[in-house]
């Protein structure tokens, strides 16, 4: 058992993205409204470290949000065939800094109900 997260920079492929999950046989997963550090520290006016100064001159125009989507697969071959729909939904359109996708192996789940 996995959880795959996708941390999405450009978040016009999230509808996308989901549809090819769907198809790939992944039942459910969650969004979350996500920001990276750089980008909260760009816009973080009571931080002025010389660093983040930097930051800001070459990335004022960057998205400053993301979405964050994680699933439990419950499969090797369903973590298989997630991960090759994310691939090909972003195709030839694949950049730098779209964001990224890593898998953790999950030990145990525990569902909340009454026992």
């Amino acid at each position: 058992m996995h959880v795959l997260f996708i941390v999405l920079n450009e978040v016009d492929y999230l509808d996308d993205i989901l549809t090819g999950l769907m198809q790939a046989g992944v039942t459910g997963a969650t969004i979350l409204e996500s920001q990276g550090m750089a980008g909260f520290m760009i816009d973080n006016d009571k931080i002025s470290h010389s660093m983040v100064n930097i930051f800001r001159t070459f990335l004022t125009s960057a998205r400053p949000f993301n979405k964050t989507i994680f699933t439990v697969l419950e499969s090797d071959d369903l973590l298989d065939k997630a991960v090759t729909a994310v691939r090909q939904t972003l195709g030839d359109d694949a950049k730098p800094g779209m964001g990224m996708m890593f898998s953790v192996p999950i030990g145990g789940m525990y569902p909340l109900s009454p026992l």
